[in-house]
């Protein structure tokens, strides 16, 4: 009898570790499983949160600003009434780039851009962006050519090219004192002056 009672406690006792083994590796497994869970969930909450972030970061990025981080990128740009022009970026303002290549140099107003190949992902936030830059406007850059009578070529969004002088730059104009490359702004050279809206133009480049 007191052996039967021995067997049975030893049996009871190997059933107890047995029971306490398969319950500690079932927690483990729980747990285990519950740790992945939760990782699995951090990872998609942070890739989610990451992805959130660069959309609302990318939102506050203007297209002077992806411009004024590309500076020296090789680009074509599609302009409105022109087409595509290849050129490094040299210079951009807050509404104009530009655009260089071997044989010429384009100034681009933004309003005239239709499309863009050739910016990287990189983007100037506006607080960063440069003062000096911010304040230099197509408007300012058309006065300095007007001041220099300098002869340029104008071409407008229609498709037309204008060639001459700029006589005067208003708030939301041009104007142009048409002649002949080559020749100078005299009043038996000027076929016409037109006053151009600065929306219709498409690129200005000195001649």
């Amino acid at each position: 009898m007191v052996l039967a009672l021995g067997v049975n406690s030893i049996r009871l006792h190997v059933f107890a570790c047995a029971s306490a083994t398969i319950r500690g590796v079932r927690w483990d497994a729980l747990f285990d499983d519950l740790e992945g869970q939760l990782a699995a969930a951090g990872s998609a909450e942070l890739a989610a949160e990451v992805s959130d972030r660069s959309r609302r970061e990318l939102a506050r990025v203007r297209l002077s600003g992806r411009a004024q981080a590309n500076l020296g990128a090789e680009l074509t740009v599609r302009v409105a009434g022109v087409g595509p022009l290849r050129g490094a970026l040299r210079r951009q303002g807050p509404d104009w780039w530009l655009l260089g290549e071997a044989s010429a140099e384009h100034l681009v107003p933004t309003a005239a851009i239709e499309w863009v190949v050739g910016l990287s992902a990189a983007g100037r936030d506006p607080d960063e962006e440069s003062v000096v830059a911010a304040r230099l406007g197509l408007g300012y850059v058309l006065r300095a050519i007007a001041r220099d009578r300098a002869t340029v070529a104008v071409s407008l969004r229609g498709g037309e090219t204008l060639t001459g002088t700029v006589d005067g730059v208003g708030s939301d104009f041009i104007d142009v004192a048409e002649h002949a490359l080559g020749e100078a702004r005299r009043a038996a050279n000027v076929r016409a002056v037109r006053t151009v809206p600065v929306h219709a133009l498409a690129v200005i480049r000195l001649v």
